[in-house]
């Protein structure tokens, strides 16, 4: 389903059918959503007008086969009687990390990681009857579909943008009086550089942004566009999603507002009920001084319990403390403010050095005709790997390789400025709107 009314009643009335909603990436394709499908044990599939044809791909394969939203509701009844309540801790979503092996995996959230959650976010964020809240990131993914849940239980306001364009999503805030919503770097990005875009009428009072890093110059060009609080939101389908928000301290609030960028760029401090450790491959904590690199392993009430039917993959996902493993580097600063570095698989390592992809990207991003970038290494029989960046430059604008290469040299070691630039028209993007680095590996390895 497209971001619409009709795809958040559905959130709550499947959950009220006692069944378990299984958030389907309407981007993949069919052979990739029947895999899924099949993997969950699908009874029936629930579409919008606009996925009619691929739901009638789909449905013969289901026991009840498939079922238009909209007139579902339409046609139901209520007969008074109290809903019976499910088990906290029984399944209430499903979320697929991978529908593109053999073997995808199914994230499992609960009905208390889902309620914990959204209590946890009204706290957090001040969330009221006030808000308005802006369904722009797609509603199948946890970057904006744990709004669904908590925008609700504070009586706040829902509008929904069907189809991503910067030039939409900006008009939306305007029209509707947004005051929040969370959009991933990538949209961000592309609506901060949309030609007067600074000098609309926004309600906004904060701008999250999650699902990947963001470089500082795109936060600064956001306060100065939307001219709202900023706060940097990490999480992973795994943990509901939130494990971290750049929300500064009463001691950083006191920092003139030059000084608290830096730590509104980070990936932040621990959520509402998380516990947070960075640790060395011993699983050591590393030194909370801002430079040791190690993993975020996270443990609390919105981390999955496991993946649906897969014992082996549960398993491997958690230290023997019952810590999830996340995946992610990071640092640790004296304040408790962690700040991504890199995923664990994106590290390059050339020359014997390794190189966090994040900060080259940050460089890029600061040159004035970098629109969009992605930095990863690819086989060099000389260095091992050479760091390699993707560039979308901005219309109208002109750069070289060989300037984009020494403009980073100029601001970082050179092991680490690219040693080779490729120009694309777009960068390649997963459902949720992330660039997707394994697929710019493979295509121009």
């Amino acid at each position: 389903m497209q971001n619409d009314l009709d795809h958040l009643l559905a959130y709550f009335g499947v959950a009220a059918a006692g069944a378990i909603l299984v958030s389907l990436n309407t981007r993949l394709s069919t052979a990739e959503q029947a895999n899924i499908l099949r993997h969950a044990d699908a009874r029936v599939l629930l579409h919008d007008v606009a996925h009619a044809a691929r739901a009638a791909e789909l449905g013969p394969s289901l026991a009840r086969g498939a079922c238009d939203t909209a007139a579902a509701i339409a046609a139901g009844t209520d007969d008074g009687a109290p809903l019976p309540l499910a088990d906290a801790d029984e399944p209430a979503h499903l979320y697929y990390t991978s529908g593109t092996t053999g073997a995808p995996k199914g994230v499992v959230l609960t009905h208390r990681n889902v309620c914990t959650h959204a209590r946890a976010a009204i706290r957090e964020l001040g969330l009221s009857q006030d808000d308005t809240w802006a369904h722009i990131a797609p509603m199948f993914h946890l970057a904006d579909a744990w709004a669904t849940f908590a925008i609700t239980a504070v009586g706040g306001t829902h509008v929904f943008l069907p189809h991503f364009t910067p030039e939409q999503a900006i008009d939306l805030l305007v029209r509707e009086r947004v005051t929040i919503t969370n959009l991933v770097p990538t949209m961000l990005n592309l609506m901060v550089k949309t030609p007067g875009a600074g000098d609309r009428d926004y309600a906004l009072r904060v701008m999250l942004s999650g699902g990947a890093p963001i470089a500082p110059d795109v936060v600064r060009r956001i306060l100065a566009t939307f001219r709202c609080d900023y706060v940097q939101t990490y999480g992973m389908t795994e943990t509901s999603p939130y494990l971290t928000l750049s929300l500064l301290s009463p001691e950083l609030q006191k920092l003139p507002p030059e000084q608290q960028l830096p730590w509104k760029c980070k990936t932040g401090r621990p959520f509402h009920g998380v516990s947070l450790r960075v640790v060395d491959d011993a699983g050591r904590p590393v030194p909370n001084d801002g430079k040791a690199v190690g993993e975020i392993r996270v443990q609390g009430p919105t981390v999955t319990p496991g993946y649906w039917q897969n014992h082996e993959a549960t398993a491997a996902a958690f230290d023997r403390d019952g810590y999830l493993c996340t995946g992610d580097l990071a640092t640790i600063d004296a304040h408790g403010y962690v700040d991504i570095v890199d995923r664990k698989k994106d590290v390059i390592k050339t020359g014997g050095e390794a190189v966090y992809s994040v900060e080259v990207e940050n460089v890029l991003y600061a040159h004035p005709a970098v629109l969009e970038c992605a930095v990863f290494g690819l086989p060099d029989a000389h260095w091992g790997e050479r760091v390699t960046a993707a560039v979308v430059l901005r219309p109208g604008t002109a750069a070289t390789a060989a300037e984009l290469i020494a403009f980073c040299k100029d601001r970082i070691a050179h092991y680490k400025a690219p040693k080779d630039v490729r120009f694309l028209d777009a960068l390649p993007r997963t459902g949720s709107g992330k660039i997707t680095k394994k697929v710019l590996r493979d295509s121009l390895a």
